[in-house]
């Protein structure tokens, strides 16, 4: 079976998945990271606390997971973040180098470099897909609400013309929330599932009826056409949207910060407050979009090392 995902981080947890839970608990080193709301730095006493809580709650996702089976090999991540910039080229062209690229300005250092790995490794994995779905291997689609992950679907159904033959890919759909009896959980994307969790979902597989297919396929066609600098999932249809369209939320979370703060702060609450898929890169880019218009000041450099948002901004 030909595993699908979207992300980076949904690939690595499905290769994971794979294995976890098989023969004796491997141990190994693991790594916390501790910080107090006031900024003061933790102990030694406390850093040595969380690291151990840390590996007993491993060790117990280790001994509860059931291995989800295959090989790393099946598992092929396109990390596109089809949901922003230019597709207007399908996806795959120019025009996505210079999306990705534009996401990852905010890691300086790396970016540029990591965009046109991720295209390059990108069109090297269809390549090899299209030519296993040729000779009868199926494709199972892992994908949910997430703009990314919506966009990624259609993508995929439309990239499905050029392989005439190939079965009919399963589909995996996130459910939207899941409950355990007591606490309601809603992930935000498969990159949000644990390794020891992924088993879990394999009863939601389903066949996709050719009709389905289509519908993806012509509603990216419609969106490349379209091209819009923004899509996003609204009411459950996946639409184009203006480059502004979560420019509210941010500047609802500005408007209840101190005259002088922190970005990287900033960033981290609107993504735990207001879960819709989109990343830290994109709401970097708004933010420098705010500093160009004059609503934001930055008062301190940025780093020269890691992300350019870890300075200090001022409300003008």
């Amino acid at each position: 079976m030909i595993e699908i995902v979207f992300s980076e981080s949904a690939g690595g947890s499905l290769k994971i998945a794979q294995h976890n839970g098989e023969g004796t608990y491997p141990g190994g080193c693991v790594g916390v990271i501790l910080s107090h709301a006031d900024g003061s730095a933790p102990t030694r006493a406390e850093l040595k606390a969380a690291q151990r809580e840390a590996e007993a709650s491993a060790r117990a996702a280790w001994e509860k997971a059931v291995p989800l089976g295959g090989n790393a090999a099946d598992v092929f991540a396109f990390h596109l973040a089809l949901s922003v910039g230019d597709i207007g080229d399908g996806g795959m062209g120019a025009g996505r180098e210079a999306a990705l690229g534009a996401l990852f300005a905010c890691y300086p250092a790396e970016g540029e470099a990591a965009a046109r790995e991720l295209l390059e490794r990108s069109r090297r994995d269809w390549s090899t897909v299209r030519a296993r779905m040729a000779r009868g291997e199926q494709a199972r689609v892992w994908y949910s609400q997430q703009p990314d992950e919506m966009c990624g679907l259609c993508w995929f159904m439309a990239q499905l013309r050029d392989c005439p033959g190939a079965p009919e890919p399963a589909l995996m759909e996130l459910p939207r929330w899941e409950s355990d009896g007591e606490t309601l959980v809603q992930k935000n994307g498969w990159a949000d599932v644990a390794p020891e969790e992924w088993h879990r979902y394999l009863t939601l597989q389903r066949e996709t009826p050719p009709p389905f297919v289509r519908a993806c396929a012509n509603r990216w066609r419609e969106l490349t056409q379209e091209n819009a600098p923004l899509r996003a999932v609204v009411n459950g249809r996946l639409i184009g949207v203006p480059e502004n369209f979560y420019d509210p939320l941010i500047l609802r979370e500005i408007a209840a910060e101190e005259e002088v703060f922190q970005e990287a702060r900033l960033i981290g609450r609107i993504l735990g407050k207001h879960p819709l898929g989109i990343g830290d890169g994109w709401i970097a880019l708004r933010l420098e979009a705010l500093i160009e218009s004059g609503a934001l000041e930055a008062v301190s450099p940025a780093p020269k090392k890691g992300p350019r948002y870890r300075r200090t901004l001022k409300k003008a």
